[in-house]
């Protein structure tokens, strides 16, 4: 990613209307705008905040809590097991 050479450029000493000239944009506020959420993030990391995903989540993607998928599972399975059960007392093969 190009960040980490724009910071470095900065460190050196040019302006940020000399990095978007060396990168082709006539434009400094888009370096600007880009130094300004990388500072932000890095604050929120300081302070502790996790950043979190953005957007709706994959419908493939994986559960986050083990716990959370198997106490689910469990539920799931117990209510089959009754539903089972009471078609077989319907059936009178129990």
């Amino acid at each position: 990613m190009l960040l980490p050479e724009i910071e470095a450029m900065i460190a050196e000493g040019k302006t940020q209307r000399e990095v978007a000239e060396y990168f082709g944009s006539k434009d400094k506020y888009v370096v600007k705008r880009l130094l300004n959420r990388q500072r932000e993030k890095r604050r929120k990391l300081e302070a502790g905040i996790v950043p979190r995903p953005k957007g709706r989540p994959r419908k493939d993607a994986a559960p986050r809590d083990v716990a959370t998928e198997q106490a689910y599972e469990i539920a799931r399975l117990r209510m089959e097991n009754k539903l089972l059960r009471d078609f077989l007392q319907f059936a009178e093969r129990k």
